[in-house]
């Protein structure tokens, strides 16, 4: 008999400890919704009694693409793979582009450059997601980062706070790239896995779910002066594929 009981509480805290972790880390379902919104964009407040309801997205930077159905994305150029196994692969739109570039400077490597990307994508969320202007400031030009002042501000003023947890990435592709005079552009098509939350000022969820994974495709464009001795890039565009 004691056997026995032993083996029921075994079991018992087994399934206690499965249904702690899907709790945590989020229950995939392969059917997971796109965000409501743009993740960087303020959810829009309901309309004031006689006053029609706004369609202002909040940041002339931030500009929503037409749904899947509407175009079709280009196909991927040669696989290539970055670190850990993500997909970066340069487009068929970006191959003149990145030829452009290349002329202009010469150690440009697209792989390389994608994966300083996927780096510069974890902290722009995670910044904005805190209301770390500072670390912004070090990241975005100066039109981008006033745009995300403006939804940190607005956040605060609204008692509302941002959670994003990156899960990780599933490929970030040289979806465009252009010399733009002395000015190298490109843009990094990210897809990722991410759960974004955003709470009221009594902490309940105004908008996501904590325990739904969201595949989330964004379309960032980094600017650089190639006459500069500064090999850094700034972000001056972010883009939502809905």
């Amino acid at each position: 008999m004691g056997s026995n009981y032993d083996i029921i509480l075994i079991g018992l805290v087994a399934v206690f400890l499965i249904l702690r972790l899907r709790s945590v880390l989020g229950k995939r379902t392969g059917n997971e919704r796109p965000p409501a919104r743009d993740p960087f964009t303020p959810p829009t407040p309901p309309p004031r009694a006689g006053e029609a309801p706004s369609s202002a997205s909040g940041s002339d930077n931030v500009i929503p693409l037409p749904s899947p159905g509407a175009a079709t994305p280009p196909r991927p150029g040669s696989a290539t793979r970055g670190p850990g196994g993500i997909r970066a692969v340069v487009m068929p739109t970006a191959g003149p582009g990145v030829a452009a570039i290349r002329a202009a400077v010469p150690s440009f490597d697209p792989v390389q450059f994608a994966d300083g990307a996927r780096s510069a994508f974890g902290a722009v969320i995670d910044a904005f997601a805190k209301g770390d202007v500072a670390t912004l400031r070090g990241l975005l030009d100066a039109p981008t980062l006033a745009s995300f002042e403006g939804a940190i501000r607005g956040r605060n003023e609204r008692g509302e706070k941002a959670e994003t947890t990156l899960i990780g990435f599933e490929a970030s592709d040289i979806a465009g790239s252009e010399m733009e005079g002395l000015h190298a552009l490109v843009t990094v098509r990210f897809v990722t896995e991410q759960i974004n939350v955003v709470r009221n000022a009594e902490g309940q969820i105004a908008d996501g779910n904590p325990n739904e994974v969201q595949r989330v495709v964004d379309l960032w464009t980094f600017r650089r002066d190639t006459r500069s001795g500064d090999p850094n890039w700034a972000l001056t565009k972010t883009e939502s594929e809905g």
